[in-house]
């Protein structure tokens, strides 16, 4: 089971995820990542395999600042443990990052009709796939990103508890369901 954990408050957002990532590291994770919106309002997603330890090496250069974010440690279910396939995962655009911990079952046949329609994956997992539709949704239905987000699970099969964050929506917790279309 992945480890989620998000933060939106007056202190800076970075050390509070790590804490929370570490605290929860106990379990065994293949790798861990953090999306933060930084003080200048840019949505930055920073990734590493292995553990959390390996994430804070590689941020030490970046842009920690901002008071939201929302971070991951992966075991891995679809997509081998690496870099590329750690979360949080992008959306084409860059404008939402979105963590999951859950089984999409589905996600093959969606990835295929999103790359049909010209959407190019970075990743092997279901994750980066229900980001990619949730921004095609609200893009091709002009519909709020929450709107968006309720759309796109209609379309999943398995449990899909996800945590998403934007500039203009900071985070947005969606809790554990298990979705199934009959």
């Amino acid at each position: 089971m992945c480890g989620i954990v998000g933060y939106i408050g007056q202190r800076k957002a970075y050390p509070i995820l790590i804490k929370g990532l570490k605290r929860l590291e106990y379990r065994g994770y293949d790798s861990a990542g953090v999306a933060l919106i930084s003080d200048n309002q840019q949505l930055n997603v920073y990734k590493a395999k292995g553990k959390v330890t390996e994430l804070e090496d590689f941020v030490t250069q970046k842009d920690i600042s901002g008071t939201i974010g929302i971070a991951h440690t992966r075991w891995a279910t679809h997509g081998e443990p690496c870099t590329a396939n750690a979360h949080p995962h992008f959306s084409s655009s860059e404008k939402l990052a979105l963590i999951h911990n859950g089984i999409i079952e589905n996600y093959a046949v969606l990835k295929e009709k999103l790359q049909a329609k010209g959407y190019i994956f970075k990743s092997n997992t279901d994750t980066e796939v229900l980001v990619q539709l949730i921004e095609y949704i609200q893009e091709t239905n002009h519909v709020s990103l929450l709107a968006a987000v309720q759309l796109a699970l209609g379309e999943v099969v398995g449990a899909t508890p996800l945590l998403y964050s934007t500039k203009n929506i900071p985070m947005r917790l969606l809790p554990p369901v298990k979705v199934a279309r009959w």
